[in-house]
C-alpha cells in the first residue's frame, strides 16, 4: 500500500515538473499567480479605501478643498491660496486626484456635515450619504492599481523561483533583489497610465485630444516626459518593496519555527505582513514625503495647465525640506503612513497567500484524479 501511494505521488510530482507553466516552488500557473493577486488587492481595496476617505473628509473639515493646500500633502512650509489637488491611496497605490477649478470635488465633500471624530465620521456618511460614499473614488484608480498588483506579485514569485532554481540554495538576499526588480518592473509600466488618468481628471478630454496633448508633450519634452514622476516613486517603491520582502520572508520563517508549522498559516502571513510593512514604511517615509511633493506639483502643473518646470532633484528636496523643518520633517506623517500601509500589506499578502495555497491543492487534486 505504501508502495503504491509513494508510486502515485511520484508520478504526481513527474507531471507537475513536466508542465513548464508551472511555478517550480508554487506548484501553480503564472495565471493562478494573477488571478490570486488580483483577489488580493480588490480585499485590500475594499478594506483600507473607506480609512483613507474618512481620513480625507476629517481633513476637509479643518482645511477646506476651496481654501488651502492639505497640510500632509506637502509637510513643510508652503503656502498656497487653492487646494487644487490630494493625494488618495486605495490601499494599493497612491493616486493624484485634481478638483477642478480648486472646488468641485463633491465626491470627497458633499455636505457640510460635522465629524467629531474617526467613528463619527463613518456612521455619519454611511447614515446621511450612504455606505457606498465610504468607497468615494476607488473604481477609477482601481483600473490601474488592480493590473499593477497583479504585475508586481506575479513577477516577484517567478524572479524568487528563477533565483533560487538557478542559485541552488534559498539565500536572504533572493527576496531582496526578486522585490527590487519586481517593483521596478511594475513602476515602469503604470507610470505613464498614471500620468495620463491625471490629464483625463483635470479637465473633460476627447480621446483625439488626449493623444493630441500625450503627442505635443512628447514632442516638446521627448518621451521620458511620460515617466515624469518615475524618480521619485522609483526611490520609494524600489526600496520598501525589497526591504518588505525581505523582512517577511525572515519574518515567516521565523514564525513558523516558532509555532511549529510546515507551512505558513493565514495569520502567520498575516502578522509577517503586517511586520515587514510597517518596518519598510517607517525606512523609507522621507522617500515618501518627496514623492508626495512630486504628485502635488504634477497635478498643479495639470490643472493650472502650466508648461513642466525643471523640478528639483530628489536628494535636493530632500536637503531643503531637511534645512526648512529638520529631521523631523523628513518622517512628517510617520503615524498614518503606518497605520495606512500595515493593515494594507498584512491584508494584501496573507490573501495572495491564502489564494495560492487554494491553487495549489486544486492542482494537486486535479492531478490526481486524473491517474
Amino acid at each position: 500500500m505504501k508502495k503504491i501511494t509513494w508510486l502515485k505521488w511520484s508520478e504526481v510530482g513527474s507531471m507537475m515538473s513536466e508542465n513548464t507553466s508551472v511555478s517550480p516552488a508554487g506548484g501553480i500557473t503564472p495565471l493562478q499567480q494573477m488571478l490570486a493577486s488580483g483577489t488580493g488587492a480588490l480585499f485590500t481595496s475594499l478594506f483600507v479605501t473607506p480609512l483613507d476617505v474618512v481620513k480625507i473628509r476629517l481633513q476637509a473639515q479643518r482645511t477646506p478643498f476651496s481654501k488651502v493646500l492639505s497640510v500632509e500633502c506637502v509637510p513643510w512650509s508652503v503656502h498656497q491660496s487653492k487646494w487644487k489637488c490630494f493625494v488618495y491611496c486605495n490601499g494599493l497605490m497612491d493616486h493624484l486626484y485634481v478638483c477642478q477649478n480648486g472646488s468641485s470635488c463633491t465626491a470627497w465633500y458633499k455636505a457640510p456635515t460635522h465629524f467629531t471624530g474617526t467613528l463619527d465620521a463613518f456612521v455619519k456618511i454611511t447614515r446621511y450619504e450612504g455606505i457606498r460614499s465610504l468607497w468615494s473614488g476607488l473604481p477609477p484608480t482601481l483600473v490601474m492599481a488592480v493590473p499593477a498588483t497583479v504585475i508586481y506579485f506575479t513577477t516577484y514569485d517567478q524572479l524568487r523561483d528563477y533565483l533560487r532554481c538557478r542559485m541552488g540554495r534559498q539565500g536572504p538576499h533572493v527576496p531582496l533583489v526578486a522585490g527590487a526588480l519586481a517593483r521596478l518592473g511594475a513602476v515602469t509600466v503604470i507610470s505613464p497610465l498614471e500620468l495620463i488618468r491625471t490629464k483625463m481628471q483635470s479637465r473633460p478630454l476627447s480621446y483625439r485630444e488626449l493623444r493630441v496633448c500625450i503627442q505635443s508633450s512628447v514632442a516638446q519634452d521627448g518621451w521620458l516626459s511620460l515617466w515624469r514622476g518615475w524618480g521619485p516613486t522609483v526611490l520609494r517603491d524600489v526600496p520598501f518593496s525589497a526591504l518588505y520582502w525581505f523582512n517577511y520572508e525572515l519574518v515567516k520563517e521565523w514564525l513558523c519555527r516558532q509555532s511549529r508549522l510546515d507551512e505558513a498559516t493565514f495569520m502567520v502571513s498575516f502578522t509577517a505582513g503586517a511586520v515587514s510593512g510597517t518596518v519598510a514604511a517607517v525606512l523609507t517615509l522621507p522617500f515618501d514625503v518627496v514623492k508626495t511633493q512630486r504628485q502635488i506639483e504634477l497635478g498643479d502643473m495639470e490643472t493650472l495647465r502650466v508648461a513642466a518646470s525643471k523640478s528639483s532633484s530628489t536628494w535636493l528636496l530632500l536637503r531643503r525640506i531637511r534645512a526648512e523643518s529638520g529631521t523631523r520633517g523628513l518622517f512628517a506623517g510617520f503615524l498614518p503612513r503606518v497605520i495606512k500601509v500595515a493593515p494594507a500589506c498584512a491584508i494584501m499578502i496573507s490573501t495572495y497567500e491564502f489564494g495560492k495555497t487554494f491553487f495549489q491543492k486544486l492542482n494537486q487534486e486535479r492531478q490526481l484524479s486524473s491517474l
